[in-house]
């Protein structure tokens, strides 16, 4: 799964590696918890890439209550296209998640010890999502999005069971493009994923609290052994 990221590049440099103007500043946040505004990629009027601030937290158009998005932050990619709550966002509405990394826990003996995963160029990611709105009874309209996942490659898997699906930058028009209108297209795109190109290391168990931000937080921990 993916329960919390972060996403620090300049903006000049996203724009430039994904083709898309933005119309605000990127804000560096080393600390993206569900619930949070995000910022991420969906097809705009003309097709093309454009950036949408969406809520992280998946509220199905059919929702009762805003609060199953707290439950909706990842898609396994395995089932999405059949599951109620997805199956017409990975039809009609897909979306890219902008990041730098993301990161998870180790069960260790002291505790869990969190690990920061990024590319290994350094590049930010696009990872594979998927996006609804929502409109309740009483309620503001809502634009939320969840995270699609996979199976953890060879890399991760001491770490988690599942990961975010990473996307290569010259796959990000074909996840948002009508080529991708059906399941199988769809999952065919996702199998060009750029998992494989992933590295990981130790970081501070400050990252454990929400409300810690900073660069500090992705800076690798000395006692324990770096990842690769």
């Amino acid at each position: 799964m993916c329960g919390r990221f972060a996403f620090f590049s300049p903006t000049e440099a996203v724009a430039g590696l994904f083709g898309v103007e933005f119309p605000f500043e990127l804000r560096p946040r080393y600390n993206i918890a569900p619930g949070s505004v995000i910022v991420t990629l969906r097809a705009g009027s003309r097709g093309a890439p454009e950036p949408a601030l969406l809520k992280w937290g998946l509220v199905p158009s059919w929702a009762k209550d805003a609060a199953i998005g707290n439950r909706l932050i990842n898609a396994r990619v395995e089932t999405a296209h059949q599951k109620p709550s997805f199956r017409t966002a990975f039809k009609r509405r897909r979306c890219v998640i902008l990041a730098d990394g993301f990161y998870e826990w180790r069960a260790m003996a002291n505790g869990k010890m969190p690990y920061f995963i990024a590319r290994g160029d350094g590049r930010p990611m696009a990872m594979a999502g998927l996006w609804e709105h929502w409109a309740g009874a009483s309620d503001e309209p809502l634009e939320t999005c969840t995270i699609l996942t996979t199976a953890a490659n060879e890399l991760i898997a001491p770490l988690h069971a599942r990961m975010p699906i990473v996307l290569a930058p010259s796959a990000v028009g074909r996840w948002l493009g009508p080529d991708a209108d059906t399941a199988p297209v769809a999952q065919a795109v996702l199998r060009d994923a750029d998992n494989d190109r992933l590295a990981y290391r130790p970081v501070s168990r400050a990252v454990n609290d929400p409300r810690h931000d900073g660069p500090a937080l992705i800076e690798p921990d000395p006692a324990v052994g770096d990842g690769e």
